[in-house]
């Protein structure tokens, strides 16, 4: 009997028109299973905790998903606790998932306590999972600047995956409608910390008002000791402290660092 990898997906949000879509991480936690059970290394299952009736599981279902369980939630319900049962249950080796939900919270925080909650391993950015066997998993990990690490690993694991992982197939309608929706009920206490919360807009970030774009030591250095090339500054000496400080302030009006 091969090992279960199961794959963790949720509604991801598309950062121009703020339309649910399938989450771009989560769509390659999917493509990651699909491929271990292509080569038959593993059985995959997905699941998603919250809402069933949402359009955008057809479109994981239609990556090639006979079946989609569903951990039916209301909105400020602790994930945890279902999700740790439920990966019990399946008695699953290995659980991929994004770096960090495109909708809520998004602390990327789950995949961590998941993997305290169950005592397993976590490998952060997994780019690919090369071969599993005898129990032992040998992972690409993505490190900054295009680098790979090879690493082996145990069975079972926490996996998550951002876009060095190989991307998504494309979802086909017919068979994501097909696809079988299976809703599990859970009785979970309301998070009562969240529902406290105040939310408000994200403010924009100051302006830096020197950017070097610098790929080495010495083109940082030239930077940082070339003339300045600019010839709009304006030089204050004899002028009073209430003239230098308006002086100041327009300034940082007009490069938009304050507004």
């Amino acid at each position: 009997m091969l090992p279960k990898v199961l794959a963790l997906v949720s509604i991801g949000r598309h950062p121009q028109s703020g339309r649910e879509r399938r989450a771009e991480e989560d769509g390659r936690a999917v493509e990651m299973g699909l491929r271990l059970q292509e080569r038959q290394l593993m059985s995959l299952s997905v699941v998603h905790v919250g809402n069933a009736d949402s359009p955008v599981l057809r479109q994981y279902a239609g990556m090639g998903l006979a079946k989609l369980s569903v951990l039916a939630q209301q909105a400020n319900e602790d994930v945890l606790s279902p999700l740790m049962d439920y990966v019990k249950q399946q008695e699953a080796s290995l659980l991929l998932m994004g770096v960090r939900s495109e909708m809520g919270q998004s602390s990327g925080m789950l995949p961590y306590l998941l993997a305290e909650k169950l005592g397993w391993p976590l490998l952060p950015r997994v780019a690919e999972i090369q071969s599993i066997e005898d129990g032992v998993a040998q992972v690409l990990l993505a490190l900054p600047r295009g680098q790979r690490r090879l690493v082996s690993v145990a069975l079972p694991f926490v996996a998550t995956l951002d876009k060095a992982a190989k991307g998504p197939r494309q979802t086909a309608f017919g068979p994501g409608q097909r696809a079988i929706i299976e809703v599990l009920e859970t009785q979970v206490a309301e998070d009562v910390e969240t529902t406290q919360w105040q939310f408000s807009p994200a403010k924009a970030r100051p302006k830096r008002m020197k950017v070097v774009k610098a790929k080495n030591a010495a083109d940082r250095f030239k930077a940082a000791t070339a003339k300045p090339t600019g010839g709009g500054g304006k030089v204050l000496k004899n002028e009073t402290v209430e003239e230098k400080a308006q002086a100041i302030f327009d300034f940082l009006l007009e490069e938009k660092v304050i507004r």
